[in-house]
């Protein structure tokens, strides 16, 4: 078997991701390192013939589309996905991104740095611009981490890593009560509490097609983050986080959207997530290394 397979999760983006499949025919050691591809359309009502068309002229890749059963978000999506995937080494990419040609030879020498390495989190830059992507950096000190060459972290960018098969095996898969935002950290600190690690390494480069402007989540998709960031840290760390949390998005959320109604159903999901979510706290180690790594874990 072949080492590594990516799993592609398309929205509604064929033009996006008829790009990306060519790509990574290009990529560097493709044909010897990729046992499989897996495109899954996630329930888009775009037409994906075009896609379908490259995949059944390029034999030399072991292309496999397939169609979800119904819009399965983010989290359940990955997981429809990587249940169906083969190799060792999952590269997870979204479907507005390509990667440099010397990516996938770059994933297998960071994942000899170290056995105990689950994840591998790439450099992002924004493919019109060839700046890195703030927001994708796998560390909220931007400007002082941003020139490192590769680090040990404590989480990722969900659309741009590569994460071992045997590790979501070991510790279970993205959170499927996320329809959208967060999961990487609630994967993140069940894969650090099982003594594995979460790695950057500068030299694999991601390029990603959304405009440098950013796209504004709709308030819906913001309150879900607010709430699903404190399920984690109520889930993982010491209560004073969980609090700390929930105050502090509530003042993003209302700064960023004014929307008082929201405001406040947010507030009423936040509250009941101690009656309804069982705790499961990271041990004082991983605190330690969070602790180490300078992770920010107030909000």
């Amino acid at each position: 078997m072949k080492p590594l397979s990516f799993v592609i999760i398309t929205y509604n983006r064929p033009v996006e991701a008829l790009e990306l499949v060519k790509n990574i025919t290009t990529l560097h050691h493709a044909q010897e390192l990729l046992e499989e591809v897996l495109i899954v359309n996630n329930a888009s009502t775009e037409s994906y013939a075009q896609v379908k068309q490259f995949i059944d002229e390029h034999k030399e890749i072991n292309f496999r589309f397939m169609d979800a059963p119904q819009n399965l978000g983010v989290s359940r999506g990955r997981n429809f996905a990587v249940r169906q995937a083969t190799a060792p080494i999952l590269i997870l990419l979204d479907d507005d991104a390509e990667m440099q040609e010397d990516a996938l030879v770059h994933i297998m020498e960071a994942y000899r740095q170290n056995e105990k390495i689950a994840i591998v989190t790439f450099k992002v830059i924004y493919y019109q611009t060839r700046q890195m992507q703030v927001n994708a950096f796998p560390h909220k000190q931007f400007d002082k981490y941003k020139d490192v060459p590769d680090m040990y972290t404590y989480y990722y960018a969900g659309g741009a890593h590569a994460i071992k098969k045997e590790v979501l095996d070991k510790v279970g898969h993205y959170p499927e009560d996320f329809f959208y935002g967060m999961e990487e950290y609630d994967l993140s600190y069940r894969i650090l509490d099982m003594g594995y690690s979460i790695y950057y390494d500068s030299r694999i480069v991601m390029l990603h097609k959304e405009s440098p402007l950013g796209r504004k989540p709709k308030n819906e998709k913001l309150r879900e983050m607010w709430v699903n960031k404190c399920k984690v840290a109520w889930r993982y760390l010491p209560k004073k986080y969980y609090y700390s949390t929930a105050f502090m998005w509530s003042l993003q959320y209302l700064k960023v959207t004014r929307d008082i109604g929201g405001y406040f159903k947010g507030w009423k999901a936040v509250a009941g997530i101690p009656s309804r979510e069982k705790r499961t706290p990271v041990s004082a180690a991983t605190l330690r290394y969070l602790q180490s790594v300078e992770a920010r874990l107030w909000y």
